[in-house]
């Protein structure tokens, strides 16, 4: 295995692929390069003379400036480069064309057909508090319910909203566990509530349009005298009403993929980013949807999804998408840039700048249809762009609540967590897919170890493809599931 890599011929900077010591020699581009100091696998070694205040350059753009002078072979981290980013900007519509090479398959996968049309990949039973006071009284129900069925895929999505939330930060929460209800991936969902929570029931049941009563039950547990026993009664309703569902033939155009990186290194632009990026290629030529969120992970290499926009109107969407968010961070009085977490530098990421080129490797390079808020569903099929930020249940929350059946999530340092929809783990690098495979679904460090991307690829394809079917994600299999609602109000 190589010892370095280049990723774009403009670069000054190449990134270490194993640890390498001082007066490691390694070559790029015909010339050989003594290394002056130390540099961690997944780090940057400078293969240019770089002044002070001059840019550093890695994918082919800036992802800083040094703030002293850095010479051949030294290793450029924090110590010596500053973000370039500032606060809001003016951006120029430049529609570029990007061509999709890939042909559509005709795959399918197994899935199920739902009575309004849409298609789900699980059949599970689902609890929805409507308020965080009932949590524990959902894990009873769910107990008592699987003690007399012995039916166990029955799953609690706690949080610690729904009451003491005011204007649209109570909304938001509302919309959210909305989106889970009528998510497709649940058989029934029983929606628990207390009684005087201000995410009241008759204003939640009207907030969810069309549903269908033998899918989703509503209990308000003051006004029942055995909550306990009430709520198996009607989970038992639900169970009834969908155990006889059976999975069939669906078109992969069907399918939504969320797209979302987290706890990433040096790597995650190299290897699993870039697979993501072909897989969701390869899904918009068969007419499936692919989600992209993160925004404060976008800034840095926000024009490049800007040049995308398959028209004025999601150009002027994206726009929007990415100075409201910078907004956002400007009313609470914190800088835009303030990111790679502890984490991602350790693993060799420096600047924001540098963290977004890499995450928005996941968009591949397919044009960018639509532009959605947060809380909302997909109306676009294609690769579609969610208001939600970095953190990684919120926005995996986001992704799912807005329709996907699968978040895909990429890590080189790992992580367990899982949402209410399969989490699939890729690691950006062998190291961490062998250390933790109870966490780790897929390695895409295979990329960087003589495997090519159209082989990786095709058993990546292979995989999700199961996974759609009934094949169990490591989240599933270890029981973690949870939800996060993005907070952006006052508690009462």
């Amino acid at each position: 295995m190589k010892n370095i890599i280049k990723i774009n011929e403009n670069d000054n900077v190449v990134v270490a692929l194993t640890d390498l010591n001082k007066s490691d020699v390694i070559k790029v581009d015909g010339k050989e390069i003594t290394v002056t100091e130390p540099v961690k696998r997944g780090h940057k070694v400078a293969i240019t003379n770089i002044k002070e205040g001059e840019n550093i350059v890695k994918y082919g753009f800036y992802i800083g400036h040094a703030i002293k002078d850095i010479e051949v072979g030294q290793w450029i981290h924090t110590h010596n480069i500053k973000t370039n980013l500032s606060g809001i900007k003016e951006y120029v519509y430049n529609k570029k064309k990007f061509e999709n090479n890939f042909e559509d398959k005709k795959l399918t996968f197994k899935g199920y057909k739902r009575e309004n049309g849409t298609v789900g990949i699980r059949n599970e039973l689902w609890i929805v508090p409507t308020v965080g006071c009932v949590n524990g009284i959902a894990d009873l129900i769910a107990k008592r319910f699987e003690e007399e069925t012995s039916f166990t895929d029955v799953h609690v999505f706690k949080h610690n909203y729904g009451c003491s939330q005011l204007g649209d930060d109570h909304l938001a929460t509302r919309t959210i566990l909305g989106d889970i209800v009528k998510h497709p991936n649940a058989g029934g969902v029983l929606v628990l509530g207390l009684g005087c929570e201000n995410n009241t029931m008759p204003d939640f049941i009207k907030s969810l349009g069309d549903y269908n009563e033998k899918r989703v039950k509503f209990m308000i547990s003051q006004k029942v005298e055995d909550e306990i026993e009430e709520g198996a009664k009607r989970l038992k309703e639900l169970y009834d009403n969908s155990k006889e569902d059976k999975r069939e033939d669906i078109p992969l155009s069907e399918l939504k993929i969320g797209l979302k990186c987290g706890a990433s290194d040096g790597f995650s632009g190299i290897t699993a980013n870039p697979l993501l990026g072909k897989l969701s290629d390869f899904l918009t030529a068969q007419n499936a949807t692919t989600i992209l969120t993160e925004v404060p992970e976008m800034f840095g290499a926000e024009t490049i999804l800007m040049d995308r926009a398959k028209n004025k109107d999601v150009f002027d969407k994206t726009v929007s998408l990415i100075n409201d968010f910078k907004k956002y961070f400007m009313s609470y009085n914190q800088p835009v840039y303030e990111n790679p977490s502890p984490g991602n530098k350790a693993g060799g990421i420096t600047t924001l700048e540098d963290k977004s080129l890499g995450c928005t490797q996941k968009s591949g390079s397919a044009e960018i249809v639509d532009v959605i808020k947060y809380g909302e569903v997909i109306k676009q099929k294609g690769l579609n762009l969610l208001s939600a930020p970095g953190n990684d249940l919120v926005a995996s929350t986001a992704l799912a609540s807005a329709g996907c059946h699968i978040v895909l999530f990429t890590t080189g340092r790992g992580t367990p967590f899982g949402t209410f929809v399969p989490t699939v783990k890729i690691s950006t690098n062998s190291q961490i897919y062998n250390k933790k495979k109870n966490w780790i679904d897929f390695n895409a460090g295979r990329l960087i170890e003589n495997e090519s991307m159209e082989e990786v690829l095709n058993n990546f394809i292979e995989y999700i493809i199961g996974v759609a079917s009934g094949e169990l994600a490591n989240n599933e299999k270890n029981n973690i599931r949870e939800i996060a609602i993005f907070k952006n109000g006052v508690t009462l």
